[in-house]
């Protein structure tokens, strides 16, 4: 998966809640929706993100997410993996 920084705004479409997006590898961007989606919360800000396969060129993209991104996608439906930490 490629890792980059990235911003995720919400949307409104005829399909219900969709997420800008866009792909490091090919510099697409695209919307998709919360099914297209998967994020992982960690115990830092490195072990949380969200990722998704670029539609364009089929990439595998992981982002991290901050607090905000958190919210939006949680708010939004997608689908929520909690990572937990080894003891």
């Amino acid at each position: 998966m490629t890792s980059a920084e990235g911003i995720l705004e919400a949307a409104t479409g005829t399909e219900g809640r969709l997420y800008r997006a866009a792909c490091p590898e090919c510099r697409a961007r695209f919307e998709l929706s919360a099914e297209a989606l998967r994020l992982a919360i960690g115990g830092s800000r490195k072990t949380t993100f969200y990722s998704f396969t670029c539609p364009e060129c089929g990439a595998s993209v992981r982002k991290p997410a901050g607090e905000r991104i958190v919210e939006l996608l949680t708010a939004g439906g997608v689908s929520t993996l909690r990572l937990h930490s080894a003891l």
